[in-house]
């Protein structure tokens, strides 16, 4: 209801503000991108901030409520977030004309750094699919994995968000500073 109701919020202050800021593909793309990018770098912060040291914190018969409820959730909408920010982020670039120069650098000052920030935030919805989830489902036991298997997942997922963390800094900066 909260995220009808932000919509409906949303659509109202647009309209209210159209004849002088354009309601377009690019205004739409842009405001996505940041719906998105604030869910997924939000969710990273909670995981390496918050639930990954508060685990050992939490008494034994307490942490099936997290790894079987509360992580499950919150990797859905972290891993769509991710994949969302990234879509969104590159339609902002095709619309805008300068994808295909941020990606190989062969922009000039704010492109390049836009590509900068691109490539990071590419390696880092890499992590999140392909190295983070595979190895959670089978640490949350959301696959069949031997204990062997979820002991070497656990780890690895942990690099791969502490990665994400770092990148997400400069990432950001990189976005930001842009402006284009």
């Amino acid at each position: 209801m909260v995220m009808v109701l932000g919509l409906a919020v949303a659509i109202i202050t647009m309209s209210s503000f159209m004849t002088s800021v354009p309601i377009d593909a690019n205004s739409v793309a842009r405001w996505l991108h940041l719906f998105f990018g604030v869910l997924w770098i939000g969710l990273l912060y909670y995981f390496n901030f918050v639930q990954v040291p508060s685990m050992p914190k939490i008494a034994d018969e307490h942490k099936p409520a997290v790894t079987g409820t509360i992580a499950p959730s919150a990797l859905f909408f972290f891993r769509w977030a991710a994949l969302l920010t990234v879509l969104t982020g590159l339609w902002i670039a095709m619309v805008n004309g300068y994808m295909v120069d941020a990606l190989t650098f062969a922009g000039e000052g704010a492109v390049d750094l836009i590509g900068v920030g691109m490539w990071m935030a590419l390696v880092m919805a890499f992590n999140v699919w392909f190295i983070i989830w595979p190895a959670q489902k089978k640490v949350l036991g959301i696959v069949e994995a031997s204990a062997e298997e979820k002991a070497a997942a656990a780890p690895r997922a942990l690099i791969a968000s502490r990665l994400n963390t770092l990148l997400s800094i400069p990432m950001m900066w990189a976005m930001v500073s842009a402006n284009i």
